[in-house]
C-alpha cells in the first residue's frame, strides 16, 4: 500500500476552522479512508480532534498545543493525526461525543479521541493543557500514555475500544412511541417549561445561561393556540432580558451565544448564525402577535446583523469568533474613559449610566459589556451616540468569521426572514430569504444530492444531515406561502422526497438517522432539541407543512409520516420538556388542526386581506394566496363577490369564506381555540 503524502494537508479544505490549522507542525489530515488506511500501514492510533472556528478553548489549544514544535513532532511520531469541523461533519462530532461523554461524563469542544485504525474509540477527552495544570495532565504526558500503552498493552485498548463502541451501538436505536400527543400532554411540558423559569432574571436555568431559541416559539404558539397566558408572559420576560443585557450587542445588533452568568450581562462572545436565525423568528413573531416596540426593534437589528457581518454573497457565514487576537470580548467591551473619550464629558457620562458601565467594570480588567436596562428618552441624542461609538469600535480589531455556509442554518434564516418579512411588512427581508434560498439551491444540489456547506462559492465534500434537508423543504414551502411561487414548492418537496428516501429508519416508522448510511461505527440520531432543532423536529415540521400544500397525491403521505414522527416525541415532551422546544412548536401547530388560511385573490387585489392573515394566524398556520386553484388550498375557492376572500380552515374543517379584516381575525380566533 501507498504511504499518504507527508505534512500538513488541510490547506485546500472547505473549512475556514480547517484552514486555521493548516500551517501547524502538525501533519493533520481531513476525515478519510486514506488516513485510517495509513494508520493501519503505520499500526499506530488515530488521534482524533474535533472543534469549530468560533470556539474560544479550541483557538488555546491550537496555540499551546498544535503551534509547539515538540508537541507536534510527537503527534506526528506516533499518530496519524485528523481534524474535524464539527460544523461540517456534525455525524462524526456526535459520535465521538457521545464516546467521550460515556467514557468522562461530560463533553464540550475541543474535542481530543483516540481510536483504533478501524475507527473505534479507546480514550477520549476535551481540553488539555501543554503541560499539567490545574489538576489535569499535560497534553505531552497523555500522548506518550496513549503510545506506550498502544505499543506495550494492545489487549487493553481492544477491550475498551470494543466496550465503547458496543455501548455506541445500543444506544443507537430509535426512541419509543412515547405517551399520545394530547392537548393534557402539551399543557403538561409548557408547566414544567414555565416551572424552570428563572423568577428574578428570566430564562431558563442558571448560569451558564442559553437563549431558549426554539422553546420561546413552542411558548408563542401556546399562548396563541392555547390561551397560556403565562407562555406569553415568560416569552416576553425572557426577550426582554436577552434584549437589554450584555448578551445582545447594544450597538450593531445580534446575539452571542450564551451568558456566563444567570443574568445575561456576560456574553461567551462568539456569535452564531443558528442563534440569530432562531431568536429572529422568535422576536418576530412576538412583535406581529403583541405590537411590542423592543420586540420589532430587535427583530431589524437582528436582520441587520445578519446582513451587515454574515452576508458573503453566497449565503449566511457561519460565526464571528469569541476571541480578537486572542482575547475574549476586545472588541466589545468600554471603560467609562473611553467613553468619555469618544463621546465627550457630557454624553459619555450619560451613556455609561445608559449601558451600566462601571468605573469597576462588569467584566474583566475593569471593563464592562454594554447592556441598556431602558430605553432613554431622548431617542435622537442615543442614535448619536450608538453612531459614534460603533465607528470607534469599528477602528478596533475585529473578530475572526467562519465564512462556511452551513445548508440548515441558513435555511433557518430563510425561514425567519420570510416569516418576519411578510408579518412586519419588511418586503425587502423577503426578498433576501428569496436570494439566499436561491443561492443554496444552486449550489448545494449537485446531481440531486444535497451537500452541507460551502465555502467562497466552492461546496464541500460532506453530505448534507436530516437537519439540512428538513430545515431547507421548511424555508422552501414557507417561500412558496409568502410569494405564491409554485417552484419554491416544488423544490421544498423534491428536497422531503430526499430526506425521506436517506434517512427514514425503515424498521421504525416515524424514526429518523440524522446522518446518511456509510462507513462510520454507528448511524447517529438525536432526536433531542438543542441549540438547534433536532433533525426529527425539523422533520416533522416540514412534513406538516407538505400536507397541507402538496398535491392530493402526495399529501397524505406526508401527513401520515409527520404524525408518526411526532409520536416518537411524546416521551421527550413528558421527561425533558425543556429539550424539546421545537417538537412542541410543531406539536401545538398539528393539534390545532393544523390550521391553514387560503385567501382567494381578485386580478387587481391589493394584497391586504393576505397580509391581515399573515399578521393574524398563529405560528404555525399555512397561510396561501392567489388566483382560483393556483395552488391545493386555492382548489375551487374564489373571490366573492368581486373581493378577495378568506377560507379559514381547521384540519379538514372550514369555515365559510370572510371578505374583511375583522371577520378573519373573528375565524382565526375561533378556529385557534376550538
Amino acid at each position: 500500500m501507498t504511504m499518504a503524502p507527508a505534512g500538513n494537508r488541510l490547506g485546500d479544505a472547505t473549512s475556514p476552522y480547517l484552514r486555521q490549522h493548516a500551517e501547524n507542525p502538525v501533519h493533520w489530515q481531513q476525515w478519510s479512508d486514506e488516513a485510517f488506511a495509513e494508520a493501519r500501514e503505520r499500526d499506530v492510533p488515530v488521534l482524533l480532534s474535533v472543534g469549530y472556528a468560533a470556539c474560544h478553548w479550541c483557538h488555546v489549544m491550537a496555540h499551546e498545543s498544535f503551534e509547539d514544535p515538540a508537541l507536534a513532532a510527537q503527534m506526528n511520531d506516533g499518530f496519524v493525526c485528523i481534524k474535524v469541523d464539527r460544523e461540517e461533519r456534525p455525524d462524526i462530532d456526535a459520535i465521538y461525543m457521545a464516546a467521550t461523554v460515556a467514557m468522562t461524563g461530560q463533553g464540550g469542544w475541543p474535542m481530543t479521541c483516540f481510536l483504533t485504525p478501524d475507527a473505534e474509540p479507546f480514550y477520549c477527552g476535551t481540553y488539555y493543557p501543554p503541560v499539567p495544570r490545574g489538576g489535569m495532565p499535560g497534553f505531552g504526558q497523555i500522548l506518550a500514555a496513549i503510545s506506550s500503552t498502544w505499543t506495550e498493552r494492545r489487549d487493553e485498548v481492544h477491550r475498551a475500544s470494543e466496550s465503547i463502541t458496543e455501548h455506541l451501538r445500543a444506544n443507537a436505536g430509535p426512541v419509543p412511541p412515547g405517551p399520545g400527543i394530547d392537548g393534557r400532554l402539551l399543557a403538561a411540558a409548557v408547566a414544567a417549561v414555565l416551572a424552570d423559569e428563572d423568577p428574578r432574571a428570566a430564562g431558563f436555568g442558571g448560569a451558564p445561561k442559553f437563549p431558549p431559541s426554539a422553546l420561546l416559539e413552542g411558548l408563542l404558539r401556546a399562548a396563541e393556540l392555547g390561551g397560556d397566558r403565562e407562555a406569553l408572559a415568560a416569552s416576553e420576560r425572557a426577550c426582554a432580558a436577552m434584549a437589554r443585557g450584555g448578551i445582545y450587542d447594544q450597538l450593531a445588533g445580534g446575539f452571542a451565544r450564551y451568558a456566563v452568568d444567570a443574568d445575561w450581562v456576560v456574553p461567551h462572545f462568539e456569535k452564531m448564525l443558528y442563534d440569530n436565525a432562531l431568536l429572529l423568528r422568535a422576536y418576530a413573531h412576538l412583535a406581529r402577535r403583541t405590537g411590542d416596540p423592543l420586540a420589532a426593534r430587535i427583530t431589524a437589528e437582528t436582520v441587520g446583523f445578519l446582513d451587515d457581518a454574515l452576508w458573503t454573497g453566497r449565503g449566511y457565514a457561519s460565526s464571528l469568533d469569541a476571541d480578537t487576537d486572542g482575547v475574549e470580548g476586545l472588541t466589545y467591551v468600554w471603560t467609562p474613559a473611553q467613553l468619555r473619550q469618544i463621546l465627550g464629558d457630557d454624553d459619555g457620562a450619560w451613556a455609561a449610566t445608559l449601558f451600566t458601565v462601571t468605573d469597576d467594570g462588569t467584566f474583566e480588567n475593569g471593563t464592562s459589556t454594554l447592556q441598556l436596562p431602558a430605553d432613554p428618552d431622548d431617542a435622537e441624542r442615543f442614535a448619536s451616540v450608538r453612531v459614534r461609538l460603533l465607528a470607534a469600535r469599528a477602528e478596533r480589531p475585529q473578530p475572526a468569521r467562519d465564512d462556511k455556509v452551513v445548508v440548515v442554518w441558513n435555511a433557518l434564516a430563510v425561514t425567519a426572514l420570510a416569516e418576519a418579512g411578510a408579518a412586519l411588512h419588511r418586503p425587502e427581508w423577503v426578498e433576501r430569504a428569496a436570494v439566499t434560498a436561491e443561492a443554496i439551491w444552486s449550489l448545494h444540489l449537485v446531481d440531486g444530492v444535497l451537500r452541507r456547506a460551502s465555502l467562497g462559492g466552492r461546496v464541500g465534500e460532506p453530505l448534507a444531515a436530516l437537519d439540512d434537508h428538513a430545515a431547507l423543504a421548511t424555508a422552501l414551502l414557507t417561500l412558496h406561502q409568502i410569494t405564491g411561487e409554485n417552484p419554491w414548492r416544488d423544490r421544498g418537496l423534491e428536497v422531503l422526497d430526499l430526506a425521506i428516501d436517506r434517512f427514514a429508519d425503515a424498521e421504525a416508522p416515524g424514526a429518523w438517522f440524522d446522518a446518511p448510511g456509510g462507513s462510520l461505527i454507528t448511524r447517529p440520531r438525536d432526536p433531542v432539541d438543542g441549540a438547534t432543532p433536532a433533525g426529527a423536529s425539523l422533520m416533522a415540521e416540514a412534513l406538516l407543512t407538505a400536507s397541507m400544500l402538496a398535491p392530493e397525491s402526495q399529501a397524505a403521505r406526508y401527513g401520515e409520516l409527520a404524525d408518526q414522527t411526532l409520536t416518537r416525541a411524546g416521551l421527550i415532551l413528558e421527561k425533558m420538556p425543556r429539550s424539546a422546544g421545537h417538537w412542541l412548536a410543531v406539536a401545538l401547530a398539528r393539534l390545532a388542526g393544523p390550521l391553514q388560511v387560503a385567501v382567494a385573490q381578485t386580478p387587481d387585489s391589493d394584497g391586504a386581506l393576505a397580509a391581515q392573515a399573515r399578521r393574524l394566524a398563529p405560528g404555525g398556520t399555512v397561510v396561501v394566496a392567489g388566483a382560483r386553484d393556483a395552488s391545493p388550498l386555492l382548489e375551487g375557492r374564489g373571490p366573492v363577490d368581486g373581493a378577495d376572500a378568506a377560507y379559514v380552515c381547521r384540519g379538514t374543517v372550514c369555515a365559510l369564506p370572510v371578505t374583511d379584516a375583522q371577520a378573519l381575525a373573528d375565524g382565526l380566533v375561533l378556529a385557534s381555540t376550538t
